[in-house]
């Protein structure tokens, strides 16, 4: 088995963000309530960073100063309900206490959620402040009462991603219905705002009604105490899984394990099977645990490992597993549990503080499921130093049925690690280079400080951003643009990395011109996704979302030296630093030259077979259609902006080969046009 680690990243460890204020707020906490007066409000926020506690506080001020009747918190499935159990948060200093009346908290209820709805017309007529129900009770809700109903009470929506603006996602449409009638207050909580399917979460016109709370991963995991550093890769197998999965499994530390799903190309059809070949592997089974139905395995070592199957199809013996790893009284016990082996338990709004190794088996469809799963191990706990995510994927098989699935969800794994690596990035700032630029006070510069004649590159660590003058760059003039490019970059990479076309030809064709991608591509996607900006705009955002995609991927191979070793908290910085000053210039036709995916493919030349790449290129190469009547179309265009700047059409002779390329395009326009004509 081959193993890379794709990404790592090193922390300073401040402490910043475990620090609380006068009134018991996290820093995260603090700046969604200052934005509490808003009537609709986005907190986009990593796991652990203290979302629920953070909507309690603007809850309770809607509530008690907001004039609202009512508080409805939202969220996707049962287990969730219990973050938002009574808390006093008085004796941290603030001026009330949560308190939700156990008969309000459905998640709490038995039954099913179509029967719940009758608790929540109750809840409607009732004089009570505050329910927490599921996604489904609320969605058989609105259908029953309609939204009116809701008036004059503050909706809060926990893991909003589960929302999309696509017409058959119900609550979608009803939080749509909702802002369109204007009576309730939002508050939408999520740990990563995009979907794994690539569907907006909003309506654009929706969203720009939203007022945004952004906290970073890196602020996030730069405050930590404990948590120093954190790697993330994916690692080829062939054969059966479980047969290697000690070789990525270290019993030593505490480790959560997702098994394939059973319709995945990695299951063996038998999930028990694959749980006790797992637990076979581990050492000798001795029996379970009768309080809490943990399997016990005494490894080589001599040490007996205590392991939470949440895989059993015997429900009371699931049910008794997960209620040992809810139990309150244990949640600081390191020792409670080693190993959790699941399918689909444990991944959003699970806490286990003490996990270091999320181990996912197979592929996972969804960006949005990879990063929830990489959140079980990004928690902050006394001891833990380093955690890890690592993707286990079946090697492509040279036969041709399964060669084609196995290709995509390689290219799946390093779309999630390209993302990651942004996720887990500082924010960017880009300025255009002009003689009028000063430097911002807050921010470090580098050893020669500010130079008013060079690009500089600034950061700020308070703010976990940095500041990087381009020359050339396009700057946003509406205030949507300008929201997408200091908000959004990341949303508008994922749906890059996410594209098929630019992941196959970034990585595997020879013939290359990056702008195709970085130009075309990328502009193709801002074009979609946000068809009401006007072309300046579209071409603002594209230069802003691939300098910080370039960006960063530059820096992470300046930073990792080139032998994938992680380097000082600074190195990231110290990248991105070294980059511009090796330049002799930063600008944007320079960054568009980059091949976004060039870093990944040499990764990936270091994790897979060199015959096993090769056949992967052959399986995309033969897919390849020199150019489409649209991308043909996009580059005429392109080709008319570089007349009107240099009073000349491109030449298909140049040297230049993105000039070359776009005189390609208007030739076979002309083509076709021709061929039209002649009927």
């Amino acid at each position: 088995m081959t193993s890379t680690p794709s990404v790592s990243v090193t922390y300073a460890r401040n402490g910043s963000s475990s620090k609380t204020n006068a009134l018991g707020m996290r820093p995260m906490q603090e700046r969604a309530y200052e934005k509490r007066g808003e009537q609709y409000l986005l907190i986009k926020s990593p796991p652990a960073s203290g979302k629920s506690r953070a909507l309690m506080f603007v809850a309770l001020d809607k509530l008690a100063h907001q004039g609202l009747k009512q508080a409805i918190i939202v969220v996707p499935e049962r287990s969730i309900g219990a973050s938002f159990h009574d808390e006093t948060l008085s004796q941290f200093g603030f001026w009330a206490d949560w308190r939700v009346e156990p008969k309000w908290n459905l998640c709490d209820a038995p039954g099913t959620d179509g029967g719940k709805v009758n608790s929540v017309g109750s809840f409607l007529e009732s004089g009570d402040k505050v329910m927490v129900c599921t996604h489904a009770t609320f969605r058989f809700a609105v259908d029953r009462f309609g939204v009116e109903a809701f008036d004059d009470r503050l909706i809060a929506v926990d893991e909003f991603h589960h929302v999309s603006a696509n017409p058959d996602n119900k609550l979608g449409l009803y939080l749509g219905a909702l802002v369109v009638r204007g009576r309730v207050h939002i508050v939408a909580m999520t740990g990563s705002y995009f979907r794994g399917d690539a569907e907006a979460v909003l309506a654009p016109h929706d969203e720009a009604k939203f007022d945004t709370v952004t906290y970073t991963y890196y602020e996030q995991l730069n405050g930590y105490q404990y948590l120093k550093s954190l790697d993330i890769g994916y690692f080829f197998y062939s054969g059966s899984y479980a047969d290697d999965i000690l070789k990525v499994l270290d019993p030593s530390q505490k480790t959560i394990i997702h098994i394939p799903s059973v319709n995945s190309r990695e299951s063996t059809k038998d999930k028990i099977r694959e749980v006790e070949h797992i637990i076979e592997a581990l050492g000798d089974w001795q029996g379970a645990d009768p309080h809490t139905g943990f399997q016990l395995v005494k490894t080589k070592e001599g040490n007996v490992l205590r392991i939470a199957d949440l895989v059993d199809d015997d429900g009371n013996k699931r049910d008794r597993v997960s209620s040992a790893l809810k139990d309150p009284k244990q949640k600081n016990n390191r020792d409670h549990v080693d190993i959790i082996i699941a399918l689909g338990m444990a991944k959003e709004g699970f806490d286990w503080i003490w996990c270091e190794h999320a181990l996912t088996v197979g592929y996972r469809s969804s960006l949005t499921e990879i990063v929830q799963i990489i959140g079980r191990a990004t928690r902050d706990a006394p001891g833990k130093i380093r955690s890890r995510f690592t993707n286990l994927i079946a090697e492509p098989d040279a036969s041709e049925e399964v060669v084609t699935e196995a290709v995509n969800d390689t290219l799946k794994a390093i779309a999630a690690s390209l993302l990651m690596e942004q996720v887990l990035a500082p924010r960017f700032e880009f300025k255009p280079k002009s003689p009028a630029n000063e430097a911002t006070p807050g921010f470090d510069y580098g050893e020669g400080g500010y130079q008013s004649e060079k690009c500089n590159v600034g950061f700020s660590e308070e703010k976990g951003k940095f500041q990087i003058e381009i020359k050339g760059l396009s700057e946003p003039k509406s205030v949507e643009a300008t929201r997408i490019c200091q908000e959004d970059l990341n949303e508008v990479i994922t749906a890059f990395v996410q594209d098929k076309t630019a992941i196959e030809r970034g990585l595997f064709d020879q013939e290359l011109v990056p702008e195709e991608l970085t130009v075309s591509r990328m502009g193709k996607i801002i074009k979609d996704k946000y068809p009401e900006l006007d072309e300046e705009d579209q071409e603002a955002v594209r230069q802003h979302a691939i300098a910080a995609l370039n960006l960063t991927q530059q820096a992470a191979r300046i930073a990792s030296g080139g032998d994938g070793e992680p380097g000082a908290n600074t190195a990231l910085i110290d990248g991105v630093r070294k980059f511009a000053m090796d330049v002799r210039e930063l600008d944007i036709d320079l960054i568009d030259r980059i091949n976004p995916f060039g870093e990944a493919y040499a990764i990936l030349a270091k994790a897979m077979s060199e015959e096993n790449l090769k056949q992967v290129a052959a399986v995309i190469g033969a897919k390849r259609v020199t150019l489409t009547p649209e991308e043909a179309r996009d580059l005429a265009k392109r080709a008319l902006k570089f007349k009107q700047e240099r009073g000349r059409l491109p030449s298909i002779t140049s040297a230049d080969t993105w000039e070359k390329r776009m005189a390609e395009g208007v030739a076979f326009l002309a083509r076709m046009k021709m061929e039209a004509a002649r009927g």
